[in-house]
């Protein structure tokens, strides 16, 4: 049996958000970095050495095109999380020195979950989806806090949890009558 590596899968669906619009506008960055350093600054007599030419237009290129694509991620992801593309793109596009890249990574939401029973978008830390109600994850039946599905007693008020049903996890089924 073959086992999937879970970091990969993760990366590669996140590397699967950024746009194709965002591919493209990188390659410009690239091809604009290997022109300048190559041929147009081949001819000042003060041009960086023969050999330093193409490493500094790689390097300058990979850095303008992965803040392109940092932008175009930006842009897919928030509208992903419940945020506005818009907004986001704007202050990670506006903010120098990738500052709202950065600014935009520390203040994302988490992502969303879909309600088993409806399909609603809900908030990971939701017990309880808000269109259908539908019991998303185990919660206190005293005090509403979120417990582990092992737990015997509530570890905040001390409940027993034993006659507790168990949340949701798959498509619910429909009970007779």
């Amino acid at each position: 049996m073959q086992v999937k590596n879970e970091n990969q899968s993760v990366l590669a669906r996140e590397i699967k958000i950024v746009p194709a619009w965002a591919w493209g506008l990188a390659l410009i960055p690239f091809i604009a970095a290997q022109w300048f350093f190559n041929i147009g600054v081949a001819r000042n007599p003060h041009a960086p050495p023969t050999w330093a030419r193409p490493v500094l237009g790689l390097l300058l290129g990979i850095v303008g095109g992965a803040y392109l694509l940092l932008i175009g991620y930006v842009n897919r992801d928030s509208k992903r999380r419940g945020m506005s593309p818009v907004l986001w793109t704007l202050v990670a596009l506006l903010i120098p020195n990738a500052m709202g890249i950065l600014l935009y990574f520390v203040l994302r939401q988490p992502l969303r979950r879909a309600c088993p029973q409806c399909g609603n978008a809900v908030q990971v830390e939701f017990n309880f989806c808000p269109r259908c109600s539908c019991r998303l994850s185990p919660s206190c039946p005293q005090c509403h806090r979120l417990v582990g599905v092992d737990d015997v007693y509530c570890p905040y008020c001390g409940t027993s949890l034993r006659n507790q049903a168990a949340p949701v996890s798959s498509a619910p089924t429909k009970l007779p009558g």
